[in-house]
């Protein structure tokens, strides 16, 4: 219904960075699954040797995980034989996925995060989700209890991204949802407030890019009502603004929607979700949550800064394809792996390119 407050848990990454023997690595990273990382039960059985290819740098420089539950996901079906399925689910393992911070361990989070990055010569890509009042009580719900809490949230995570590379996709829905009304007015001035201090606090950092969401095209579908909500959260700090996280609105849409946004903050470039929008959004207007786990939806564009426009910096897999929206059309918990969308979106991006 709200668009984009899809597939997130609050399963907490117990990131964990080891020190390796002299003659290898010196790291060896964090284990994944859900929005926002491993549970601890998954930590502790995760295999970490290793690391996954990376992309070229000039192609998109963000880091793919050698450990995400899609990377897992293909090596359980090499182990039972199934290779038609690993070659699918590989389409996704092989990219670089946003990592979502949540509310246990910020700190250890970003710091592991942005680690594993720098060790192979590659920028963290994370998406911060811990607004007081999130997601307005729907699948996604939670976030800090207040905004000291999240204050104090948000510190621990800037101190943990310190010197490295991160660019920072910054609070999903909560923009949209104070202009679509779905925030009571009382938490107006406070979410403001915060988005200023995030946007103040990760811009003096010295190598973060931040982009603060502002929904899709087919949310808030006047760009001229997102203008004021982006300039009170410090969208002329910031380094621009991100459309379409996990919702499925084509990328062409969500080009001509920035443009006319981006000309109307003073020329601010954006980023377009695009992990699940290779068949744009499910048909039919009936559905009331048509943004949730709908059918026959495809991989979209693979990550790249090398867009075509120079006001588009980059498409990226900021949601994390095959982990759940939410519990409907039969999924599971929001931000849980679900292998069997994992292999329609791949399956269906295949035949797309057929």
């Amino acid at each position: 219904m709200y668009g984009s407050c899809t597939g997130r848990s609050r399963h907490v990454v117990r990131s964990r960075i080891r020190a390796l023997s002299a003659a290898g690595a010196l790291l060896s990273c964090v284990a994944l699954s859900g929005c926002f990382g491993a549970s601890k039960g998954d930590s502790d059985h995760a295999s970490l040797a290793g690391q996954a290819k990376q992309r070229p740098k000039s192609t998109i420089p963000y880091w793919v995980n050698p450990d995400g539950r899609a990377a897992r996901q293909v090596a359980a079906y090499r182990k039972k034989g199934a290779d038609g399925e690993a070659r699918l689910i590989q389409k996704i393992a092989e990219q670089p996925v946003a990592e979502w911070l949540g509310v246990d361990d910020p700190e250890g989070q970003a710091r592991g995060f942005t680690a594993a990055a720098d060790h192979v010569n590659r920028d963290a890509l994370l998406v911060f989700y811990n607004i007081p009042h999130r997601d307005c009580g729907q699948y996604s719900k939670g976030g800090a209890a207040d905004g000291n809490a999240y204050r104090t949230w948000l510190d621990k995570a800037v101190r943990g991204i310190g010197d490295r590379r991160a660019t920072v996709i910054l609070e999903p829905d909560a923009l949209p949802h104070v202009v679509d009304g779905c925030t009571p007015q009382q938490f107006h001035e406070e979410r403001y407030d915060l988005l200023t201090g995030a946007v103040d606090k990760l811009k003096g950092l010295p190598r973060t890019k931040v982009y603060l969401d502002a929904g899709n095209p087919h949310w808030i579908k006047d760009p001229r009502r997102m203008v004021g909500p982006l300039k009170r959260a410090g969208i002329r700090k910031a380094d621009g603004f991100a459309l379409n996280t996990s919702n499925y609105q084509t990328t062409q849409e969500n080009r001509a929607y920035g443009k006319r946004l981006s000309a109307l903050t003073g020329g601010k470039p954006f980023v377009i979700d695009t992990s699940r929008n290779g068949n744009g959004p499910a048909p039919g207007k009936d559905d009331p949550q048509a943004w949730c786990n709908p059918k026959g939806r495809a991989l979209g564009e693979r990550p790249t800064t090398d867009t075509g426009d120079k006001l588009v910096d980059a498409y990226l897999w900021i949601k994390r394809p095959g982990e759940s929206d939410g519990t409907c059309k039969g999924g599971p918990t929001a931000g849980r792996w679900w292998p069997r969308y994992a292999l329609d979106l791949a399956r269906n991006a295949n035949r797309k390119d057929s």
